[in-house]
């Protein structure tokens, strides 16, 4: 048992974890670099140091590191903490997409291998920004992660299908668990996953339950939806260490409990995949882990 900053509870999941496990979605925080200008989210240092804490007590080795919208298009304290944590880590950044090849390049040299443009809580970057930013990491085989809003979403679906680049959803996608299978975004999501163009993140599911719950039973049939559809493309993230919840938001969630709720969404999918599939095949395709990284 270990009790872990910016988790609730102390014990390891119930689920066998698989040797490799990757957590796709994690934010570091830290006081010596600013905040941009009308950031929403000021939450408290979260480490590396404090992150390898809640690795050992998940069973995790990789981890994805994602410049959280405090920073805007600084990414410092996610480079600072990829160097932390080394060969088992990679990088999503947020860039205004004027970046020289050169500082792309030192980018993907340090471990990032994509880019976010968060239109929810954001601070910076706008949805004009899709086709540019695409084409301009495209040279670089890096993916596009999005975080919108479910009507925004819908309404860039021409453009969208159109981009050259993989999309990463986070966050379920954002999509509000009582209107899977009505509203467009999710029709939309589905069909970018089936045509490989997308990924889905298993991430935030306490963000988008109006429970602000990952227990919400109501989160099963969103979660199966993505899994039975393309489980080839689906990711796991625990969004630790959970910056809504710091801002009381909700209750600081169980990252434990997180790993054993997708072992239930596995089975209400009806063995469309395993967790192997979801917390190691699956990363390793999209981040580029080496295959003897633990």
């Amino acid at each position: 048992m270990e009790n872990v900053p910016f988790s609730a509870g102390s014990q390891r999941p119930e689920s066998t974890v698989p040797a490799g496990a990757c957590d796709c979605h994690v934010h570091m925080y830290d006081a010596r670099y600013p905040a941009a200008s009308g950031a929403k989210l000021m939450p408290p240092d979260a480490t590396a140091a404090d992150y390898r804490q809640l690795q050992r007590r998940l069973g995790l080795s990789r981890v994805v590191l994602v410049t959280p919208s405090t920073y805007g298009t600084d990414s410092r304290c996610m480079l600072n903490g990829l160097a932390a944590l080394g060969s088992g880590a990679r990088g999503v950044a947020v860039i205004d997409g004027q970046e020289s090849d050169a500082e792309l390049h030192s980018l993907h040299e340090q471990g990032v291998r994509g880019v976010r443009l968060n239109l929810s809580l954001g601070v910076a970057g706008s949805v004009d920004q899709l086709e540019p930013l695409a084409q301009r990491i495209a040279p670089f085989g890096w993916h596009l992660q999005l975080l919108m809003d479910p009507d925004l979403l819908a309404s860039q679906a021409v453009v969208l299908r159109q981009l050259p680049v993989p999309l990463v959803f986070d966050h379920m996608g954002r999509i509000p668990p009582d209107q899977a299978q009505s509203h467009p975004a999710h029709s939309l999501l589905l069909e970018l996953l089936r045509s490989g163009q997308a990924w889905v993140k298993l991430s935030g599911g306490y963000i988008v339950s109006p429970q602000g719950s990952v227990e919400d039973p109501a989160l099963d049939a969103l979660a199966a939806s993505y899994l039975r559809v393309a489980p080839q493309r689906v990711l796991w993230g625990s969004d630790w260490p959970h910056a809504t919840a710091s801002a009381g938001m909700q209750a600081m969630p169980d990252d434990a409990r997180q790993i054993d709720r997708l072992n239930q969404w596995l089975k209400h999918a009806e063995g469309a995949t395993t967790l192997k599939q979801v917390l190691v095949d699956n990363p390793a395709t999209l981040y580029g882990f080496e295959a003897s990284c633990t």
